[in-house]
């Protein structure tokens, strides 16, 4: 059994690519018990956000290009643009993997907490599905515990360095004094909360919440002192806008050309900043094209950030030291497990052996003086015990390190 970990991500794909392999909280239960009824795979999660989507599985000989196969046919694409973009990794190279993701150290933006947030849901998510068995489940609890202990120790959260907070920085580069300027957030999911937040506290008091829940809008835009408004609205509010922030789980575009357009024409030359955070995208990529309008992507945040990471290099570098010793705890873990597996199978076997070597006693005790019988019983346990380890030290005399590790197994080191 071989944990597999298939993936693309920020680093390996671009947006074009990761929007077409995103799984969205309404298709992914599905994905999963389909993905578990594929051959060989007997655990499995799904790990899927705006900058990677990742395939977590335990699985019994179960080849790279089976997973590929598979995601490719449930995506519609050619299984060739897969492989091009995608990594794979196996056992103790997929642990230090998620250990790194849930710490947030292979983020785009270095630290950043809310991909830790986004595991824990995806594992919500395989539990409720009931796709997790007793090896992933300690694996993604262990990497909970991992990721708080290198938080906390490297202190690497301190600098409130990410997307969110990167957009707010860019929008004061544009635009100058927010404070009587106003904000559009279409969404109103935990990367627009902190949109909000971050543009709050940088002094914007305008600000318009627009969501397909008008209830969660609502939610939202009180908490900031703003204004609630549904989707349908949006093309009729975009003029009043200099900022406009979109990050939901839409299939199509929200913010047309056409609708863009119109706004500017209303704004008379005043220029809008608009940050499409969705994968696939909020906002047509022909916006850009048009005039006193500024359309950035999250590709396009891998440059605006670079500045700011310098602040958690340090600070990474500590946590990766001590994701090296939890990947050693976790694996120590995992090979007493194997260890506990192989002992109740020997014992298993031992006992077999027991019961027909009884049994062929029992009867020839009828036949038989017992002392032959007990003296047979004796010689068929020998000799059955010590078929296979016979067998075993024949081959391993080609191995020296094989061969003292077997004289150590069964006690012939002592004299």
């Amino acid at each position: 059994m071989s944990l597999i970990i298939l993936g693309l991500s920020h680093k390996t794909a671009p947006l074009q690519i990761r929007e077409k392999v995103v799984f969205d909280d309404g298709n992914l239960p599905e994905a999963l018990a389909e993905l578990t009824n594929q051959p060989g795979i007997s655990e499995a999660m799904i790990l899927s956000t705006c900058n990677r989507t990742e395939i977590y599985c335990y699985a019994e000989g179960l080849a790279q290009n089976a997973l590929v196969t598979w995601l490719a046919k449930l995506k519609g694409l050619e299984a060739n643009i897969i492989l091009k973009h995608m990594y794979s990794l196996t056992n103790q190279d997929a642990v230090q993997h998620l250990l790194r993701v849930a710490s947030g150290l292979d983020s785009l933006v270095i630290g950043e907490p809310q991909i830790l947030g986004q595991l824990k849901k995806a594992y919500r998510t395989a539990f409720e599905v009931g796709t997790l068995g007793k090896f992933l489940n300690r694996l993604l609890q262990f990497s909970f515990s991992s990721a708080k202990e290198t938080r906390t120790e490297t202190k690497i959260n301190n600098s409130p360095v990410s997307i969110a907070y990167a957009a707010v920085k860019l929008s004061q580069q544009i635009h100058g004094d927010l404070s009587k300027k106003t904000a559009l957030l279409v969404g109103a999911g935990e990367t627009i909360s902190l949109v909000a937040s971050h543009l709050v506290s940088s002094g914007l008091r305008n600000l318009i919440v627009a969501n397909r829940s008008f209830t969660r809008a609502s939610v939202l835009a009180k908490k900031y002192a703003g204004e609630a408004i549904t989707l349908s609205l949006v093309p009729n509010r975009l003029h009043e806008a200099d900022i406009v922030v979109s990050c939901t789980a839409s299939r199509s575009p929200i913010i047309t050309k056409k609708s863009v357009q119109l706004s500017t024409d209303k704004r008379e030359g005043k220029p809008v900043f608009i940050v499409d955070l969705a994968v696939p995208r909020d906002v047509e990529p022909e916006v850009d094209n048009l005039q006193n309008t500024f359309l950035y992507t999250v590709d396009d945040f891998e440059s605006v950030i670079s500045e700011n990471l310098k602040l958690r290099k340090d600070a990474a570098a500590v946590g990766e030291e001590m994701i090296h010793m939890q990947v050693q705890e976790y694996m120590g873990w995992l090979e007493s497990q194997t260890a506990a597996e192989t002992i109740r199978e020997f014992r298993e076997y031992a006992q077999n052996l027991k019961e027909e070597a009884l049994e062929q006693a029992r009867s020839s005790l009828n036949s038989k003086p017992a002392d032959k019988v007990i003296e047979q019983l004796a010689t068929t346990l020998t000799n059955k015990l010590i078929h296979r380890p016979t067998i075993a030290l024949r081959e391993a005399h080609l191995q020296t390190n094989d061969l003292q590790v077997a004289r150590k197994i069964l006690g012939l080191n002592e004299n």
